[in-house]
């Protein structure tokens, strides 16, 4: 279906007199052949290469040397162009750029009305590709009252209808929540087996590729690995030295096995972990519990009781830290935003909604894509102006004549879903300096600023001169973050912060705000990434139609396995897998959503 003979491709940098500055080789020598019905996944870190492989495919670019064919056809012959797009449909990392239709069924009509589809069959193609990907309901809306992850639902419709060969994802999952990523991860998977089209998918998520039946890994131009993944996954230091991990389920029987356990190490989901414990439990059941068992099962339940006890204290300084908030925090006070009031596209996007969220907090704010999560984000700092309702920030109404709201987004800093729609300056570190020099402060603060900033979100000295929007999707959104830390806000607020970040520039960045919030600073993360939420978050908010349907700790988020399933959300990874295995019969803590938790709990369990 696709191959690649010896494919190098080079980036130009040019000055300010357009002249060549400097070559940048983005692939290096790569080649590689995929077969008709393969599903392929793609991984590496940020700039490596990924997303230049993938638009060579697609004839978006051509390589500077080397063939590259697809279904046969040689894409460096401009009269296969359009044939090799119908046969190799591309799904971009922001929808917004394939996006083109005024209503949603126009966009995926668009296709295949093109292809010369007869109008009843447009009108099925249209119908079944909306319904894999779940945006049925959304087929008369306008794609601009459309959240980022709808958006992208969209767009991957508007490719699945027209059917293609093959089907290349470029971290399409990235915006969608837990339920949309499944449903989109599952069509692939039909869509590959079924109908036999071969897929490329482009992640940073691991989980998203143990299925895939081969896994290509790319580091700095260069292809580095290739294999089943197992035989991927079972090289861990490898993977680290490319900046990747291991799937969490993976990571989980990795330590297992270091602490003396005999696990696999190579178990790539649920299933074979659930196998793996009842096979150790068996042996263990050999042997009789002696007096040291009995003791380390009594510490460990005193120590649970202890941890409980622990976080209900927090709850009670939380609660006393909101009562007096009023004066010292952000409240929302009976906030609803409706997007296109008084027009046929009226939408409310929030709904009478009041909350406090006080200085030094962690919150995380969680919800199925279209809930009203961004929506409401964009209030704390003024970027909306509520169409009722009021918000205060010290104990002052933002919107209350006179009140200086770009001081306020000095100290209510918002880094948005798209960082591309934030960045805008010649140089990284003309743009990272922008929000500083408005401050008017003296030119020497303002650089030492950007430059903290910069490496403080893990991008070197080398990026200073470049223009942001050379860089990749992750480097962009490191950018974006850097603008926002420059101005050392007091609120930091992150719509979706690590999508399109690769595994090392993801802890790099948590690392980051871990620290900044235990230095006083209040985080506030929007996050489809559940495992995140459990990682850092102390408290969670969940949005369904613009309303919260629960504010709480991660603890209690995390123990209603039904409600989230109800918000279209899902549980951490380990959370299910204790629920599992606690439905199969072993007796182990449930409640528990932490990776560190759950590898003491099973150390105990299973020793």
């Amino acid at each position: 279906m696709i191959k690649a003979e010896h494919v190098t491709f080079e980036y130009f940098r040019r000055d300010d007199n357009g002249n060549v500055s400097e070559i940048v080789e983005a692939l290096q020598d790569v080649s590689l052949q995929i077969q008709p019905g393969e599903f392929v996944g793609i991984i590496g870190k940020n700039g490596s290469g990924k997303s230049t492989f993938a638009k060579l495919l697609n004839v978006l670019l051509e390589p500077t040397e080397g063939v590259i064919t697809v279904a046969g056809m040689d894409t460096s012959d401009e009269d296969n162009t359009w044939e090799i797009r119908k046969n190799a449909g591309m799904i971009f990392q922001n929808p917004d750029n394939q996006i083109i239709g005024t209503v949603v069924e126009e966009d995926v009509a668009f296709g295949p009305e093109n292809l010369g589809v007869e109008t009843s069959e447009i009108i099925q193609r249209v119908t079944d590709s909306l319904e894999k990907v779940g945006m049925t309901a959304y087929r008369q809306q306008s794609p601009n009252c459309l959240s980022g992850g709808q958006k992208q639902r969209v767009a991957i419709a508007g490719v699945l209808a027209m059917q293609p060969k093959c089907i290349i994802f470029d971290e399409s999952t990235a915006m969608l929540d837990p339920q949309g990523r499944k449903e989109v991860l599952q069509a692939a998977h039909v869509l590959n087996k079924e109908q036999n089209i071969t897929v490329l998918f482009i992640t940073h998520e691991m989980e998203e590729v143990v299925d895939a039946d081969r896994i290509l890994v790319i580091h700095q131009g260069k292809l580095v690995m290739e294999g089943t993944p197992k035989e991927i996954f079972r090289s861990r230091e490898e993977l680290q030295e490319y900046g990747l991990v291991l799937p969490k389920i993976t990571e989980l029987a990795v330590k297992l096995h270091e602490r003396g356990l005999d696990i696999s190490e190579t178990v790539l989901s649920l299933e074979e972990f659930v196998s793996e414990v009842h096979r150790l439990k068996a042996y263990a059941n050999l042997h009789s519990l002696g007096t040291e068992d009995e003791i380390d099962s009594e510490v460990r339940d005193r120590g649970i009781l202890e941890e409980r006890n622990k976080e209900r204290q927090e709850e009670i300084v939380l609660q006393q830290q909101r009562q007096h908030a009023m004066t010292h925090g952000l409240v929302l006070d009976h906030v609803t935003y409706e997007y296109s009031p008084k027009t046929i596209y009226a939408y409310q996007a929030i709904k009478n909604v009041s909350l406090t969220i006080d200085k030094g907090e962690f919150v995380a704010i969680i919800g199925h894509t279209g809930s009203g999560k961004s929506t409401l984000i964009q209030q704390f700092n003024g970027l909306l102006s509520p169409t009722a309702g009021h918000i205060y920030y010290e104990g002052h109404d933002i919107h209350e004549k006179g009140y200086n709201r770009t001081e306020l987004r000095g100290k209510v800093g918002l880094v948005f879903q798209y960082p591309e729609y934030q960045l805008f300056a010649e140089t990284v570190l003309e743009d990272v300096s922008f929000g500083p020099k408005n401050l008017g402060l003296p030119l020497l603060e303002v650089q030492q600023r950007a430059f903290e900033a910069i490496e403080a979100v893990g991008l070197s000295d080398a990026v200073y001169d470049l223009s942001p929007f050379e860089l990749s999707g992750g480097q962009k959104r490191r950018v974006a973050i850097a603008g926002v830390l420059a101005m050392k806000p007091d609120v930091l607020v992150l719509d979706e912060p690590v999508a399109g970040l690769d595994p090392a520039g993801r802890r790099d960045l948590f690392g980051l705000l871990k620290a900044l919030n235990q230095q006083g600073m209040t985080i506030v993360l929007v996050s489809h990434n559940m495992e995140d939420v459990a990682e850092y978050a102390k408290r969670v908010i969940m949005m369904e139609r613009g309303e919260i349907r629960f504010d709480g700790s991660t603890t209690q988020a995390f123990s209603d396995k039904k409600r989230l399933a109800e918000l279209g959300l899902g549980l951490p990874i380990v959370t299910e897998l204790m629920q599992k295995l606690k439905s199969e019969g072993h007796e182990v803590e449930t409640g528990i959503y932490q990776m560190d938790v759950a590898e003491e709990e099973l150390v105990h369990y299973l020793a």
